[in-house]
């Protein structure tokens, strides 16, 4: 169990607990000294939405999308692919424990809820359905919303919740990430009223969402190699690379020292280091690239328009975003030694605290540049030569 997670140790008198939490957040949202501290990342929470003029007693009520706009997020989440292991994992336990499994997408957005119908009924009353937004900027501190801002799991118990009208809830979220990228997916959630409150969950969720990550991985690699089956003939006509629709490498031959490259698509180059300028070409369940001739790549980097110029054999531009621009040019004058998703965080925005948008612009250029960008920590490869342009 992650004792730094935990809002309730085993032993606790919830419902004096309980009471204790309440007495701290009326103090310190009266400005006065409360009689213990409130936890640090609940603190640090709240300070987050005072600031973004969430208020306590008139909560902003949830909007929900549509039914469409619910549906159009379904398919294009990737924990779709892991609810039916998720839905094993949790909901009887959650339906047992009278709380619901609540599983959001990247934006915080539900969209699958299930468990306890009594808990259903209660949470409608929230707005807590399919389609809202539990974000905390939305909601203000809750499980879900502060493990989107904190990049972390988190259990919140009754009054650390911000708003007074959640304080008879207790909530348990881990963020789900994509285990090839790192890219944040979702959170799992497990929610229900406070007094049925279990320090175990925090190690049931934790341990569905570790399984989840590992069949997501478990099924790219089975995606690869199927690849890998017919990459021998593909491949049979000399030096080239099987990659999947993301740009990961099934098969190489004559080319080493490259796991990914830029998703493929049709008639758009891809740019692979050490190789140069290669043309897509579909086979079944990806594509196959041939390179045209070895050569040096150079990536230029432009600021105004914010744009990346990668240039071989060929020569191609992307245009960037004004932050992508920033964390690409961090990344290369950091040098050989790179940096982390941290590092990148503090030096962008001065904390550690905005790791999930920092790695998902970093999950949209690799798929931009491929190889060209590596990762733990991000560098750029180095046989590619870059030029800054100042900005």
């Amino acid at each position: 169990m992650d004792e730094g997670v935990c809002a309730v140790r085993p032993g606790t008198d919830v419902a004096g607990h309980a009471r204790l939490l309440a007495g701290i957040h009326d103090a310190v949202l009266a400005g006065r000294p409360p009689e213990s501290a409130p936890r640090r990342l609940v603190e640090r929470s709240w300070r987050r939405v005072a600031a973004q003029g969430v208020d306590p007693d008139r909560p902003p009520a949830p909007d929900p999308v549509g039914v469409a706009e619910v549906e159009r997020r379904r398919t294009g989440c990737r924990l779709n692919e892991v609810l039916p292991e998720l839905r094993g994992a949790l909901t009887s336990v959650a339906e047992d424990a009278h709380h619901l499994m609540v599983v959001t997408d990247a934006d915080g957005v539900v969209l699958w809820r299930e468990g306890a119908r009594r808990v259903r009924h209660r949470a409608d009353s929230l707005g807590f359905t399919e389609g809202a937004t539990w974000s905390e900027p939305a909601i203000g501190s809750n499980a879900i919303g502060t493990a989107l801002a904190e990049a972390a799991p988190v259990q919140m118990f009754a009054a650390e919740h911000f708003v007074r009208s959640h304080h008879s809830w207790a909530c348990t979220a881990y963020p789900v990430h994509d285990p090839r990228t790192g890219e944040l997916l979702g959170i799992v959630d497990v929610s229900g009223p406070a007094e049925t409150v279990h320090p175990m969950t925090v190690a049931l969720v934790g341990t569905s969402v570790r399984l989840a990550e590992a069949v997501l991985w478990q099924r790219h690699e089975a995606r690869l190699e199927g690849l890998r089956q017919l990459s021998g003939h593909v491949l049979a006509g000399g030096p080239g690379l099987v990659v999947d629709d993301h740009g990961w490498v099934a098969a190489r031959s004559g080319v080493s020292g490259i796991d990914r490259v830029a998703a493929p698509r049709h008639g758009v180059p891809v740019a692979v280091r050490g190789v140069g300028a290669c043309e897509p070409e579909p086979v079944p369940g990806g594509w196959l690239l041939r390179p045209s001739r070895h050569e040096t790549l150079r990536l230029t980097l432009e600021f105004d328009p914010p744009r990346a110029i990668v240039e071989g054999s060929a020569r191609w531009t992307h245009p960037l975003g004004r932050r992508q621009a920033d964390l690409l040019r961090l990344i290369a004058t950091a040098g050989p030694a790179g940096m982390s998703a941290a590092q990148l965080s503090e030096t962008l925005y001065g904390d550690r605290t905005h790791l999930v948008t920092v790695r998902a612009e970093l999950s949209r250029l690799r798929k931009l540049v491929g190889g060209l960008l590596l990762a733990r920590p991000y560098r750029i490869a180095p046989d590619v030569d870059v030029v800054l342009m100042q900005p």
